[in-house]
C-alpha cells in the first residue's frame, strides 16, 4: 500500500490521536475494550483556514506538530496507512498542550 498525503480542506484538521493509557496507578492492566477514546493527539495536517458568515478570513489557531486536546465525540476516524486518526474542524479542538 502507498502512503497517503492527507492535505485537508478549509478549517479542518488531521490528529493522530495518542495511545490511551495501558495500566492503572495501581498497576492494573487494561484491556482495549475497556480504554476511553483518547482526547489528546498530535497534529499532522492543517487545512488553510475558512471564512466566517461575513466573508472574512478565519486564520488557523493550530499548527502541525502541536499537542491539542479534542472534543471526545467530535470529529471523524479515517485511516491512514492504517492507523486511526481523527479529522476535527478547529471549533472542536479545546486546547494546545503545553
Amino acid at each position: 500500500m502507498a502512503k497517503q498525503n492527507i492535505q485537508p480542506l478549509f478549517d479542518n484538521v488531521l490528529i493522530k490521536p495518542l495511545q490511551a493509557q495501558d495500566t492503572l496507578p495501581s498497576g492494573i492492566i487494561l484491556p482495549d475494550t475497556a480504554k476511553e477514546k483518547p482526547q489528546v493527539g498530535q497534529v499532522m495536517a492543517v487545512g488553510p483556514g475558512s471564512t466566517d458568515d461575513k466573508g472574512n478570513p478565519v486564520k488557523m489557531v493550530v499548527k502541525v506538530g502541536q499537542k491539542v486536546m479534542y472534543k471526545k465525540w467530535g470529529g471523524n476516524e479515517v485511516k491512514v496507512n492504517g492507523e486511526e486518526w481523527t479529522m476535527v474542524e478547529q471549533k472542536d479542538i479545546l486546547a494546545i498542550v503545553v
